[in-house]
């Protein structure tokens, strides 16, 4: 297993982290906590969980798995979305009982996926109550889970009040992130990717997707990890875990691992840009669109249409990813600006009104 420095803290963490929320049986406390101490014995260290997850059961089961490792072994991770002090207290409380620990290693502002959010938890008192806690020795480190813009994610890490960050990034919106893995990587703040794998369809069209392969990569599953922890910016890569036989796939992608150049990884982003002829890799040059409308959050979400799924896993993704309904892309006015500007000559305006009939 290989280990990085997550930013300035001096914690050493596997590059492959456990993401808990893919447990196939939730019920099954003490089987789902097997594989995290399975995980453990791989070499991974870096759990990660949140209240909520798989039917609210992920945080008993990943307590039930950390009454069997060392307490100094492994670091753990959770989150809340609450606005004010008082709920930010609450939920940390509640996830400390869960987990079954005295302190939460990092512990994030979660789930901002607009950017006027940031604001409000500042003023609504969550923020600065994370920094108490830290300061109570009930949290090791302020984090946050961010799904905005390079641009928005970068004004937000300026301020200076995270230590690191979780961002969705992989070999589909690389571009929308690129600028936030910069800017993390300048102001020595960890960066965890989650999604490495598209939410799983990377491993659903390992045709489609094999052009992303290097001649040493065995699968696109293997490729797509090693797409992302080749970037010196990314401390861990998320990945959910449902099987023993996933965690050594994945053990498998680092082992005897040397990262790519950065030559290499440029090599790699002009080959997904040219692979992805109809698949939009939310590179951003259609912005800004005079009607607002979130043109690259609209076509990340019609992306799961052309890769197979229905139209509900474009309402679940924009809902759940981009804070997001159909009826964002009523909003276009047709003018056309969008499709001049886009690089790949993509059916902006065609798909945007697909999406429109969702609503």
């Amino acid at each position: 297993m290989l280990y990085r420095t997550f930013g300035k803290t001096g914690k050493d963490i596997s590059v492959i982290g456990f993401g808990g929320m893919r447990f196939e049986n939730p019920q099954d406390i003490d089987a789902n906590a097997e594989l995290l101490i399975y995980a453990h014995s791989k070499g991974i260290n870096f759990f990660d969980t949140a209240p909520h997850y798989c039917q609210d059961k992920s945080e008993e089961i990943f307590g039930t798995a950390f009454q069997h490792l060392p307490r100094e072994s492994f670091f753990c991770s959770s989150k809340s979305s609450a606005v004010t002090a008082s709920q930010f207290r609450a939920d940390l409380e509640r996830s400390l009982k869960r987990l079954k620990v005295e302190k939460i290693d990092f512990f994030h502002i979660w789930y901002i996926i607009k950017a006027d959010e940031w604001p409000s938890r500042k003023a609504g008192g969550a923020i600065a109550e994370a920094h108490k806690a830290k300061q109570e020795g009930l949290i090791g480190h302020v984090v946050a889970s961010l799904h905005l813009t390079g641009d928005e994610i970068c004004q937000i890490i300026r301020e200076g009040l995270l230590e690191g960050i979780t961002i969705g990034y992989n070999v589909l919106n690389f571009p929308f992130r690129q600028k936030a893995l910069t800017c993390a990587q300048q102001m020595g703040i960890g960066v965890i990717t989650m999604n490495p794998l598209a939410g799983g369809l990377i491993p659903d069209n390992p045709e489609r997707f094999d052009f992303i392969r290097q001649k040493d990569d065995r699968s696109v599953v293997e490729a797509a990890l090693r797409f992302n922890i080749s970037d010196p910016a990314i401390t861990c890569a998320l990945v959910g875990f449902s099987k023993k036989e996933h965690i050594d796939q994945a053990i498998q992608a680092v082992e005897n691992f040397t990262p790519y150049t950065q030559e290499q990884i440029e090599q790699i982003k002009t080959n997904i840009e040219e692979g992805f002829n109809d698949i939009c890799t939310q590179c951003g040059y259609c912005l800004p669109c005079p009607a607002g409308v979130e043109i690259p959050k609209l076509m990340e979400a019609y992306n799961h249409k052309i890769l197979g799924r229905d139209d509900n896993a474009i309402r679940d993704r924009l809902s759940v990813h981009w804070g997001l309904s159909a009826d964002n892309a009523k909003k276009c006015t047709q003018c056309g600006q969008c499709q001049e500007k886009c690089t790949q000559h993509l059916p902006i305006i065609e798909r945007l009104k697909y999406i429109a009939n969702l609503a």
